[in-house]
C-alpha cells in the first residue's frame, strides 16, 4: 500500500488502484486485483490458503472474545490496534499446535502461555507504568486469583503522567470457554490513591471464579490514571495513559 500525499485526497476506484481512508494511516492507496474467491474456496492449490484462513478466523474470533470478556477494563486502556496486536498473539498461540493437522489447529491446543505479558495500550505499557513488585497467586481448586503488591511508595514508583493526581489499580481474571465463544468474568479495584504519596501502601486485589473450572484462565492487571479538579475527579485524557497487560494465564484443568 502506498500512502496518498498532497491537496487532492481520494476516495474509490482510478485506474487499477483502490484509494480509502484508514482511522490509523489516513489516506491510502492499493493496487487492485487478487485470485477470484471462488477458486479459492474450491481448487486444490489453494488447500494451504484455505487452512491458514481457517486458523487465522480463529485467532481472530479468540482475541474477539478475551476483548469482550475484560471489556470493562480494555475500553479504557488500550490502543488503536490492539485488535490486530491480539489477533496475531492468537495466532502464535495457535500455531503452537501440535497435536492438530494444519487447518484444524486451535487455541484450547495451543500454547496460552504465549499470552503471558501482553500490553492492551503499547502507548502504556504496565511494567513502565507501575514499577513496584507484584504476585500472582492462582488457585484453581479453590477458584480464587489474587495479585499482591507489596508496600511499596506511589510517589516513587508509579510513573505517574502529568497532570494525574490520582490512580487506582485494576484486576479481572476470566474463565475462556474457546469452543462455545463464552466467558465468566470478574473486575477487582483498588481504592483511589494519590500519585504523589511519599508514604508505603500495600495493595490486594482478590477474585473468586467458579472452583476446579476446566476452561483456561486469564489474569489481567492495569493502571488507570484521573484528576480531580474543584473536588471532582476525572478521568485523564481518556485513558490514554492507562495501562493493561495480561499477568498470568493459567490453561491447565
Amino acid at each position: 500500500m502506498a500512502r496518498q500525499d498532497g491537496v487532492l485526497l481520494l476516495k474509490g476506484e482510478l485506474g487499477g488502484l483502490s484509494f480509502y481512508k484508514t482511522a490509523q494511516d489516513g489516506y491510502l492507496a492499493r493496487q487492485k486485483g487478487g485470485v477470484d474467491a471462488k477458486r479459492i474456496r474450491t481448487e486444490a492449490s489453494f488447500a494451504r490458503t484455505r487452512e491458514n484462513g481457517a486458523e487465522f478466523g480463529r485467532a481472530g474470533q479468540a482475541g474477539r472474545l478475551l476483548r469482550t470478556a475484560f471489556r470493562a477494563l480494555v475500553r479504557n486502556s488500550s490502543d488503536s490496534r490492539v485488535v490486530s496486536r491480539l489477533t496475531q498473539k492468537f495466532a502464535e498461540v495457535i500455531h503452537a499446535d501440535t497435536t492438530s493437522l494444519r487447518g484444524a489447529r486451535n487455541v484450547v491446543d495451543g500454547d496460552m502461555s504465549k499470552l503471558q505479558g501482553f500490553e492492551f495500550n503499547i502507548d502504556g505499557k504496565l511494567r513502565q507504568t507501575l514499577l513496584a513488585q507484584y504476585s500472582v497467586q492462582v488457585d484453581r481448586a479453590a477458584g480464587s486469583v489474587t495479585i499482591n503488591v507489596p508496600q511499596f511508595v506511589p510517589a516513587e514508583l508509579i510513573a505517574a503522567p502529568v497532570g494525574a493526581t490520582n490512580f487506582h489499580l485494576v484486576a479481572s481474571v476470566s474463565a475462556l470457554d474457546f469452543a462455545g465463544d463464552r466467558y465468566i468474568s470478574v473486575v477487582a479495584e483498588s481504592e483511589e490513591t494519590l500519585t504523589t504519596l511519599e508514604v508505603p501502601v500495600a495493595i490486594n486485589l482478590p477474585s473468586q471464579v467458579a472452583a476446579g473450572g476446566v476452561n483456561p484462565l486469564v489474569v489481567v492487571l492495569g493502571i488507570e490514571f484521573s484528576q480531580v479538579c474543584n473536588g471532582a475527579m476525572y478521568a485523564l485524557n481518556d485513558g490514554a495513559f492507562n495501562a493493561l497487560a495480561v499477568v498470568a494465564v493459567d490453561a491447565e484443568a
